[in-house]
C-alpha cells in the first residue's frame, strides 16, 4: 500500500521477522556499565528480588559478589544454583551448570558477567554461548557487561586505556538484547567507591587509580557505554516504526563497505567500519581484496575477521 505521495506504507518484512523473532525464545535483559564497580550486579539482583516478590520463579546460574558485603546480602533468599566443578591448568574452577540449568527451566535466569571465559572443557568456550543457549530454550536472561568487553569497541578501548581487552563479546549479542539498562555513575563517585575499598583492596585500588581508573579514562568509558546504549535504543525505535509502518524520516540509503587485505590491522578496519555503520543506521559488508601476485590467503585467515 501507498500514500498519496508515493511513500510505500506497508509494513517492513525484515521488521515483521524480528519482531516475531523476539516473541519466541527467551527474553535477554543487558546490565551495562561503564567499568567494573558502578553497581551492575548490584542493580540485576534487586531488580531480580522484585521479580520475585511478584511472583517469578527466578533462579541464581552464576554471580560473582567479588567479596561486596552489600552483594552478597541481596543474594541472601533467592535460589542458587550448585555450580559444576572443573579443571583448568591445574586449578579448580566452579563453573555455571548449564545442563542443571536448563532442566530446572526457570522463568528467569540470572547470569553474572558475560563476557567470561568459560574453563577448559565446558560445552561453550564464551558465557555468552551459554546465555543464547538459555534463550533457545526459551528461558529469560538478566546479566551484566561492562562497555570495555564489547567487540566492536575493542580498539577505542585500547587506546583509551592501553589495555587490549582479551574477553569481548559479539555486538550481535547486544543487538538481541530486549532490554539494555545502563548503570551509571559519575568518575568522581567511581573513584571516590574504589578508595573506600568498595571495588578492589586498598594495594588493587591504588594500581587501579593510577592506571584504568582515572577521571579521564572513566569519563570516555562512560561517553561510550552512553552512545551504544542510545545506538540500541533508535535500532529499536526504528524496527518497531518499520513493523508498525509508521512513517518517519528514515535514512537515505546509506551503505558501508570496507575492503581488507591480509595485514594486521585488517580487524581493527573491519570494527571501525561496523562502528560507522551503526552510528548511520546503515548496512554494512566487508571485502577482502587479493592483489595480482600476492599469493591467496589461506582459509583460517580469511575466517579470522571480528564476527558481526
Amino acid at each position: 500500500m501507498t500514500s498519496e505521495h508515493g511513500e510505500d506504507r506497508r509494513p517492513s518484512p525484515d521488521a515483521l521477522l524480528e519482531t516475531a523473532r523476539r516473541e519466541t525464545p527467551g527474553r535477554l535483559k543487558i546490565f551495562l556499565g561503564a567499568a567494573p564497580g558502578v553497581g551492575k550486579t548490584f542493580e540485576m539482583l534487586s531488580e531480580a528480588r522484585a521479580a520475585e516478590a511478584a511472583g517469578r520463579d527466578v533462579v541464581v546460574g552464576v554471580v560473582e559478589t567479588h567479596g561486596r558485603a552489600e552483594t552478597e546480602t541481596l543474594l541472601k533468599g533467592l535460589e542458587i544454583l550448585p555450580r559444576r566443578p572443573s579443571a583448568k591448568g591445574g586449578r579448580a574452577f566452579d563453573e555455571m551448570d548449564l545442563d542443571a540449568l536448563i532442566a530446572r527451566r526457570p522463568e528467569l535466569a540470572l547470569v553474572d558477567e558475560l563476557a567470561h571465559t568459560n574453563a577448559e572443557g565446558s560445552r561453550h568456550a564464551k558465557r555468552w554461548s551459554d546465555v543464547e543457549e538459555l534463550l533457545n530454550e526459551g528461558i529469560d536472561v538478566w546479566t551484566t557487561l561492562n562497555i570495555q568487553h564489547v567487540e566492536s569497541l575493542n580498539d577505542i578501548v585500547a587506546q583509551i586505556t592501553r589495555i587490549r581487552v582479551r574477553e569481548t563479546v559479539p555486538d550481535s549479542i547486544l543487538d538481541r538484547a530486549d532490554d539494555i539498562e545502563l548503570i551509571d555513575i559519575t568518575p568522581g563517585d567511581l573513584i571516590a567507591r574504589l578508595n573506600d575499598g568498595k571495588i578492589y583492596l586498598p594495594k588493587t585500588a591504588e594500581r587501579a587509580t593510577a592506571h584504568y581508573f582515572s577521571q579521564g579514562n572513566l569519563t570516555a568509558l562512560r561517553e561510550l557505554a552512553l552512545r551504544r546504549t542510545a545506538q540500541r535504543v533508535d535500532a529499536q525505535l526504528v524496527t518497531h516504526m518499520r513493523a508498525n509502518a509508521i512513517a518517519g524520516p528514515w535514512a537515505a540509503g546509506e551503505r558501508v563497505m570496507v575492503c581488507v587485505e591480509d595485514s594486521a590491522q585488517a580487524a581493527n578496519l573491519v570494527r571501525a567500519a561496523k562502528r560507522m555503520a551503526d552510528r548511520l543506521a546503515a548496512p554494512w559488508l566487508a571485502v577482502h581484496v587479493e592483489a595480482p601476485g600476492g599469493g591467496r590467503v589461506s582459509e583460517r585467515a580469511r575466517t579470522a575477521s571480528p564476527r558481526r
